[in-house]
């Protein structure tokens, strides 16, 4: 499902992937083309050759795009050689990242970009790989034995592409009880837990100061939407706008509450602390503010083009002041999106835009988040991204490479060719 958007209402229209899986003339070629731009990020030869038939064996028609299987489809392939190249040969990892998000740049760049971050879930049968656990995989939407990555994405007018990715690792995997699957996995000394909000952070931070993709905007799901350091970051970015989606439970007031200082004592000491003027005044919580939000001020406006017909939703708009431990935090604006019927549905996002931004904007914004899911879709889809049976920690990083590698790719040949076109994925190796 992908949106229809109405140049009259949004600032720009994302495209859609439109290639096909029919014939485009020199593809291998192409990819070789590609490739040889990354050539001075390995060491060796082989390990050259390998990083052009390990993402060719991804736009094959393998039904499995593991190494195992890639490797066999090649002339002479040696399975333990490229497991060696993915899991534990050096690869020039910052240079390749530097390079990839210049190209990003180069063809999908726009001052109104988008930076996106969200989470996806990799299924995973026993113990031993890096970062598997029990927990939450919204890829399947319940908890189970998995893996989560954490991505940014980047999206503007003229397509959306994964621009940088963390593995998330439950902090179970750094107790005593786990050092040697950690020595197994050849987990870096220096990596420390940190949650996922704290990658995300760390992701926009980085592509911040790298200073490579234009990005006027910063979105994000409640996992991120919640977290102070998250959205500490994303307001420390001069000239952003961020729109997250928030908890129902989140609090606030509809007009900013009168504070005071108050001395009391303690320890023997007078100390002061502030609190609300009138004790009455207590903030609510964003549901009970839309679910008392009169039917006058809802806007209806399609969102997307669904299997079944349109998806139309209801949307209105507050500014309010978030609460912070019962204390007036920041005045923020406040979406409200509601489905249509009697069994209504609410969705909340807080953004940071001015006081002019129209509401026809904060809607645009809310439904940008579309783009990653596509990338996980099309990558795993077409890609094999979640074939992977590598259990090292570089190896996970290098898999998930390849796979934003080739998305991107696909990416650059559309908007070479100028116009739709037909992409055959089988390259010969």
């Amino acid at each position: 499902m992908l949106p229809t958007i109405r140049c009259d209402e949004y600032l720009y229209p994302v495209p859609k992937f439109d290639l096909g899986k029919g014939d485009i003339e020199n593809f291998s070629n192409e990819l070789r083309g590609f490739h040889e731009q990354f050539a001075d990020c390995f060491n060796r030869s082989e390990s050259r050759e390998h990083f052009y038939n390990y993402m060719a064996g991804q736009f094959s028609d393998l039904e499995r795009k593991s190494i195992e299987p890639i490797a066999l489809a090649i002339k002479d392939g040696n399975v333990r050689a490229m497991q060696r190249f993915v899991s534990d040969a050096p690869w020039d990892d910052k240079e390749i990242g530097i390079k990839y998000r210049s190209f990003v740049r180069d063809d999908l760049g726009n001052p109104n970009g988008a930076l996106i971050f969200d989470e996806s879930g990799f299924v995973k049968k026993g113990d031993n790989s890096i970062g598997v656990a029990r927990q939450y995989c919204g890829t399947i939407g319940k908890v189970d034995n998995c893996q989560v990555g954490v991505f940014a994405a980047y999206c503007s007018e003229h397509g959306y592409a994964i621009v940088d990715k963390r593995l998330f690792i439950p902090e179970l995997w750094f107790n005593d009880n786990y050092a040697q699957r950690r020595k197994n996995c050849d987990l870096p000394d220096d990596v420390v837990f940190r949650t996922k909000p704290e990658l995300a952070s760390e992701m926009l931070q980085a592509i911040s100061t790298e200073n490579i993709l234009p990005f006027k905007y910063i979105l994000a799901d409640s996992v991120y939407g919640m977290s102070p350091e998250f959205i500490q970051s994303a307001e420390s970015l001069h000239g952003t706008t961020y729109l997250v989606a928030v908890s129902k439970s989140t609090l606030c007031w509809l007009k900013q509450p009168l504070t005071i200082k108050r001395e009391y004592r303690w320890g023997g000491k007078t100390k002061t602390k502030t609190v609300l003027a009138d004790s009455d005044s207590q903030p609510i919580s964003v549901e009970d503010l839309a679910k008392n939000i009169n039917d006058y001020f809802w806007y209806r406006r399609k969102v997307s083009e669904g299997t079944k017909g349109p998806i139309v939703y209801e949307f209105t708009r507050r500014q309010v002041t978030l609460s912070a431990d019962g204390l007036p935090q920041k005045s923020v604006w406040l979406l409200i999106r509601r489905t249509l019927g009697d069994d209504q549905k609410y969705s909340y996002f807080t953004s940071n835009a001015s006081s002019s931004v129209r509401l026809k904007t904060l809607i645009w914004l809310s439904g940008l988040r579309w783009a990653i899911e596509q990338c996980f879709e099309e990558a795993k889809t077409d890609l094999g991204m979640d074939h992977y049976e590598v259990r090292k920690y570089m190896g996970w990083h290098h898999h998930i490479q390849t796979c934003m590698l080739a998305h991107f790719f696909l990416w650059h040949l559309k908007i070479r060719l100028g116009k739709k076109s037909t992409v055959h994925y089988a390259v010969a190796a």
